[in-house]
């Protein structure tokens, strides 16, 4: 099978978060026999400064006239690339608007991403229903990647099957760093409820891996690092920490939890969905700082209950995560689309 993968996210060096995840399952699809062409930003299309940085919905406050001029290039190696192809394969909203003139049958994957605002997939949803069912009524199937997400597109109107990103589930995970480490991994702005993090926990013994507009309130930051890195730093933690209430997904918790190692998470979005609280992680009242702080500490003074979670929290990132479930998921909407 062969497929186009569009996408307006995608790493451009190892160190960079944004879109691993679509970067991750493509890797994966490889290694099954599936052949990718990659359509992302200034690698199959030109996106004139909109797709890094603050991100496309920050980027087009200051450049409205650059979006026509990113959809046409997208349009362009569409129809360059889709003739060869069985399906092509869109993630976010943006690109089913364009993946719709490929000529071939088309799957779009909605993400949630909470740092578009009110342009993300979920928001529009809620606020432009007739519109969002419109632009992906033509679609062979839409995968949202949490119920969260797939309740919002359900209320407008689109047929959805959740299929959740992938993470890696090491065979063996070592022992958690003397002193006790808490780590926090993803982007360093405000959406995330940075400041939350820092005000809760900043004194304790905190690593962060991640970079943002908001990198001055973290000092000791590390910055963006490889991922293998990201897995080093999760190997050495205690506690995982996800402070924002409005994740599409939650990939950070996701693979902290296929390390074995508890979350404490802000209770809103899919994280609902990750931790069940007390049960593999525990759950905290978004934008609290004192009762993130309290959680912590609890999970940092009671080895027994940090063990006891963690070893449910990597179960059900198995049951749930695992690569070779996620892929044959997809395979499966693939086949049934390209056969329709």
């Amino acid at each position: 099978m062969r497929v186009v993968v569009l996408t307006t996210s995608w790493p451009r060096t190892e160190r960079e978060f944004a879109g691993r995840f679509v970067a991750d399952a493509v890797e994966r699809l490889r290694e099954r026999g599936v052949e990718v062409e990659v359509l992302a930003p200034g690698a199959g299309y030109r996106d004139f400064g909109l797709a890094y940085g603050g991100g496309i919905a920050a980027n087009l406050r200051r450049r409205p006239w650059a979006a026509p001029l990113m959809l046409l290039s997208m349009w362009r190696a569409v129809r360059r690339a889709a003739p060869g192809a069985d399906l092509v394969h869109a993630h976010w909203l943006l690109t089913a608007v364009v993946a719709r003139f490929g000529g071939k049958p088309f799957v779009v994957t909605l993400h949630g991403s909470g740092s578009a605002g009110r342009f993300s997939d979920v928001e529009l949803a809620r606020r432009r229903p007739r519109l969002v069912h419109a632009l992906l009524r033509r679609a062979s199937a839409v995968i949202c990647v949490s119920e969260t997400v797939a309740a919002a597109l359900r209320s407008a109107g689109v047929d959805v099957v959740v299929i959740p990103n992938g993470v890696r589930v090491p065979a063996e995970v070592g022992a958690s760093a003397e002193p006790p480490e808490v780590l926090y991994v993803g982007r360093l702005s405000p959406e995330k409820n940075v400041d939350t993090l820092v005000e809760a926990v900043g004194d304790l013994n905190l690593v962060v891996a991640g970079d943002g507009p908001l990198r001055e309130r973290v000092p000791n930051a590390l910055g963006a690092v490889p991922h293998a890195e990201v897995e080093r730093l999760l190997e050495r933690a205690s506690v995982v920490v996800a402070p924002c209430e409005r994740e599409g997904f939650g990939l950070a918790a996701a693979e902290a939890m296929a390390f074995g190692r508890p979350v404490v998470a802000a209770a809103g979005g899919a994280l609902l969905e990750l931790v069940a609280d007390g049960e593999t992680g525990l759950l905290v009242p978004p934008r609290d700082a004192a009762a993130l702080r309290e959680a912590v500490e609890r999970l940092l003074g009671d080895r027994e209950l940090r063990e006891r979670l963690g070893r449910a929290a990597r179960e059900r990132a198995r049951e749930r995560f695992g690569w070779d479930g996620v892929i044959e998921r997809t395979l499966e909407v693939y086949r049934r689309a390209v056969d329709a």
